[in-house]
This record gives C-alpha cells, structure tokens and sequence, in this order.
C-alpha cells in the first residue's frame, strides 16, 4: 500500500490530454474537481498520518468528449513554510512538530510561546466549498484557500473568524435550490461556553469584486449550545430538508482542555478527540425558517458518524440516513504505519466496526401523553421511535447495508425522498476496490470493480433535462415514439456486451442501425445519450496498470467510457462536479 498512501504525488500544472476509450456524453461539460493528500514526507521529515499529507488538487476537465487532467499542490501558507524550510515545521492531525533543534535560544522559545493559544494549519485537504461564484478548498478548521477551479492556482487564504466566530468548521456544505450554501462549524471560545453554529452564504455573494467578499455576505442561521463545556462534539457533516437542519451531537468528542495544552503535552490534535461509548447520541433538529431547534429531546444510542446519506420529509416525519460506527477507529486505520502493510492492516483492524449504513426517523407531531410508544406511522418503516416519560424520545435506527462509505447522491433529490445512493465499498482492506450504487427500498445493490485497481469517491452528474433519479436511461436523448418494447429488448441486449469497454459502442451501433426503423428526427447521437453518469478517479499499484478516470452509467454502472492518464493521479478524498457555464 505504500505505493497508493505513502508515497509522494507529482503534480501536472498544465492541462494533459487524457486517451479516451469509449463514448463520452456530448451534455458532460465541466470539470471534476478533486481534493486529498498528496506529500507526506519532506527534507528528510514524515508525517504521521494520511490525513496530514500536504493538499494536492486535481481537475478532470469534459470538452467535447475529450478529457483534461491537471494537478497542484495547494499553494497554502502551510506548504509555502514547509517547502521553504525543506522539511515539515507545521503541526498536522495525527503530526506534532517541534522548533528546529538548530535554532537559537530565542526563536525556540518564541515557537512554543505562539502554540498556547492553539492555531491550525490551513493545508485544506478534504474537500472543495462554493460560497456564492468562489471556490475554496476546506477541511475542519478556520481557514480556507479560495482556487480558481480552472487553472487550480491558489487566489489566498481566508479565516472564518474573520467573519463569523468559529474556530473549527465542516467540509461538507449543503447547497439549497436557489443556490445558498448550508454549512456549520464549531465556537470554542465563546464567553457563553462553546456552542455549534449554522450559517448561511447567499447564492449572489461573490469574490470577484476582491478576496473574501463572499463571506462577508455571512448570516449565522442557528446556534447551539454544547451539551458539555469542555467536551464538544467532532462532527463531520449535517442533514438538510426542504425545512429543517439535522445535527447529530454524537459521543465523539473534542478535549479542550488536552487541545490547549496539546503542544506542551506532546500530544497531536488527532488524540485530542475520545469517543465515549457509554454516553448517549443527541439528535438536534432545527426549523430552518424560524432558526430554532424543536423542544423534542430526540436520542439514540452510542455512535460514530462521519457522513450523511440524505435526508427528507414524509408525512410528518423527518427521515434522515447515516453511515455509522459503533467505535472511532476509523481515524487510528489511517495511521501511515497501519495502512502502508495490506496485511498488518487487516489484522490490527480485524475487530474494528464496519461502517453501516442506518436510517432514522423523527416524529413532528408529538403528543406528550403517549408514553412507551412508537411514534413511528410510515407505513413498512423498520426504524422506530419510543416517547420516554420524560418527553424525550429514544430513536431506534434501521440497517439499510454495510460496508459502505463516502456515500453520494444526485443531488438534484438532496433534501428530498430519493431511492438511490453511490459509495464505495469497504472491507478489511485500507483501499476500497470496488463502486456500489444502493437501492435504499429494495436494499438491494450493484457493484463495479476491477482487479488491481482501486477507485475514489462516486459524484453523480445528471444531465441537464434528466428526469429520473438514476436517470442513465439508454433511450433518455430520444423521442418518445419509440416503444417501451423495443427500448426494453434494447437495453437488454447491450447489457449482455460481455467486454463491459464496448458497452457504450455497442450501445452506439445498435442505436445507429436501428435509427430508421424507429421514428427519430435524424440519425445521430442524441445529446443526452446516457443521461446520468458516475465519475470516478480510479488509480492501482501496479505500475504496469495506468491510472484512469471512469465514467459509469448512473442506472447499471457499466462502465461507458474511461480516460486513461499517462501520467500520477494520487488517491484522493472528495470533491465536486463544476458544470460548463453557457
């Protein structure tokens, strides 16, 4: 594994053109964006951690059915002050560092007197943010880069305290449809104890009048106080609906006072956080409109989560679903000493929770004299739950799958009942290898992999006019005087392709040979051939196996077309799909 996690990126500033084989769709036009660690040792200096690794982006750009590959490092000031001392001098995650013992007696003492007062590094390897028309790199702290997703240049580095007081802040946003970003963060120091903040960015903010404008559009939605002064809650991402906001508070904990005096101490930020597994979970639900949380104490038992599914409303009820834990190991995995062995992987982690994915349900309407009942009426519903006698209500989930995680959706249906969900698959291994796409009422799934490779984060792109959830639809770009029949049989004849590389050219010359048989307006490639697709990074170990971006069919995940990279692609985290402006 040393080849995929421990070992140093390369970067590719100038746009390569990739060889596609396959059809890529003519509406897919824009550029992936991807995020995740790419440097990990320096000067003669390692880090400790995979999270800790120095940001690199990577693009994939769609023009015309060619695709573009391009890679950078994110010109944070964390880089620039490791890449200038030629070794690493910022503390990290699971990577506490100390003055060079080569510096004189002042500037040692003035390195420790600056760590008294906690500050974080602002190397944003987790995710890409939008706020109004700008585009930042994120991952859980103060600090953010904006980028221009074109060129991946790094513009400048802005501090949410600057603008809201936060001190820690999610990289895992929600965008409403008029275009507004969702996101919430952490206030530790706080002269009413420290509390969790929701808040909003306007759709029209903008950065391109001068750096930060987009957030001086800020508005706090919501504020929560910490059910424990010195223990508040990690939390990696939130629930949105059409109405309401879901946090979960789970038992995942942050020490402040072991944070403050980490330095000191000896002890990294990432040993900082404890998981208490005879604690309770909270779950928070706030009214959007009126900025408040409802009075009901909803709560569950010990959990860890990371990752929100999607969230909705039905008939008086608020659904939401999560990928859970029963332990917080998943953090000590990605220690570099844990991961870079495959085997000693699987066995230090053999006893560890697998991720599942689970469903609750929260009552709206709640009368208060119904005592040791479920509140639960969606009717074939598996999740359940019990008012206690205190008023509270204690929230049973349902097990949809495991072994799953980094799950997407199309987004189109985010906030919305939806069917359909894209992860990865997880098992004993640090490396996923395998695509799964989840049908959250069947519970039933399909799956995409390839021996020796191994791929990251799922993003659903739909196509602009796309109808259907999944909606990879073979005949989606065609009129509709074509039959049900003949699109059925269609369908299933290309799907018995065997070579799943000539899947979408034999889609091509079935459409092509049939076109004057069936009422169409012309013989060509409708515009919305395939209209949802699955791109993924795809990268292996072995050398002699290139890496490769994939593009999957939304509906059966066969593969469509691949753009293979003659060049390093590195594991990433997360990302997002930037449409072409018209």
């Amino acid at each position: 594994m040393q080849e995929i996690f421990g070992k140093n990126g390369a970067e590719t500033p100038e746009p390569l053109r990739a060889t596609v084989s396959g059809c890529v769709p003519d509406w897919l036009q824009g550029t992936l964006l991807r995020n995740g660690p790419g440097m990990f040792t320096l000067g003669g200096t390692t880090y400790n951690h995979w999270f800790d690794g120095m940001a690199l982006l990577h693009s994939f750009t769609f023009k015309d059915g060619e695709v573009y590959y391009r890679s950078k490092f994110l010109q944070s000031d964390t880089y620039k002050k490791n890449m200038a001392a030629n070794r690493i001098i910022v503390s990290e995650f699971g990577t506490m560092i100390y003055p060079d013992p080569c510096k004189n007696i002042f500037s040692r003492v003035f390195s420790h007197l600056s760590n008294a007062i906690s500050d974080f590094t602002d190397n944003n390897l987790i995710n890409i943010i939008q706020y109004g028309k700008d585009y930042y790199t994120s991952s859980e702290v103060n600090y953010i880069n904006q980028i221009d997703p074109e060129s991946l240049q790094t513009i400048g580095r802005v501090n949410y305290r600057n603008h809201i007081a936060l001190n820690l802040a999610t990289a895992h946003p929600h965008y409403d449809k008029e275009g507004n970003t969702y996101n919430m963060g952490t206030s530790i120091v706080n002269l009413r104890g420290p509390n969790y903040v929701i808040f909003k960015v306007p759709a029209h903010a903008s950065g391109e009048a001068g750096r930060n404008v987009a957030l001086k559009n800020i508005q706090e939605v919501c504020s929560i106080p910490c059910r424990s002064k010195y223990y508040p809650s990690y939390f990696h991402s939130f629930g949105l609906t059409e109405n309401f906001i879901i946090f979960v508070e789970q038992p995942f904990k942050l020490d402040i006072l072991k944070l403050a005096t980490a330095y000191f101490r000896g002890v990294t930020w990432g040993r900082c956080l404890r998981f208490d597994k005879e604690d309770i979970t909270l779950i928070h639900l706030i009214d959007r409109r009126k900025g408040k949380a409802v009075s009901t104490k909803f709560y569950t038992d010990a959990l860890v989560m990371f990752h929100h599914v999607n969230a909705y409303e039905e008939e008086q009820h608020v659904v939401f679903d999560i990928i859970t834990y029963k332990d917080s190991k998943l953090y000590d995995m990605f220690y570099l000493h844990n991961i870079t062995e495959d085997n000693h992987f699987i066995q230090t982690n053999k006893t560890s929770s697998r991720p599942a994915c689970q469903r609750f349900i929260l009552p709206l309407n709640i009368d208060k004299d119904l005592s040791g009942t479920n509140l639960v009426k969606l009717e074939g519903s598996r999740a359940s739950a019990v008012q206690q006698e205190d008023g509270s209500v204690y929230c049973t989930p349902d097990t949809l799958c495991e072994g799953v995680e980094l799950p997407r959706i199309n987004y189109k249906f985010n906030g919305k009942k939806y069917r359909y969900f894209y992860s990865l698959k997880v098992k004993w291994s640090p490396c996923p290898n395998k695509i799964g796409k989840v049908d959250v009422v069947t519970r039933q799934g399909l799956e995409w992999t390839e021996e020796d490779y191994y791929p990251s984060e799922p993003v659903f792109v739909a196509a602009p006019d796309a109808k259907e959830e999944d909606d990879g639809e073979l005949w989606g770009g065609l009129t509709r005087h074509t039959s049900y029949a003949y699109s059925h049989s269609y369908q299933q004849r290309v799907l018995r392709t065997a070579d799943s590389k000539l899947y979408a050219k034999a889609a091509m010359r079935t459409y092509l040979r049939r076109s004057k048989s069936i009422s169409l307006l012309r013989a060509e490639r409708p515009r919305n051939f395939f209209s949802g697709v699955i791109l993924s990074s795809v990268i292996s170990q072995n050398p002699e196996k290139p890496p490769f971006l994939l593009i999957l069919d939304a509906k059966n995940l066969k593969e469509i077309a691949r753009a293979t990279i003659s060049g390093s692609v590195h594991m990433d985290l997360h990302g997002i799909f930037i449409p072409k402006k018209d």
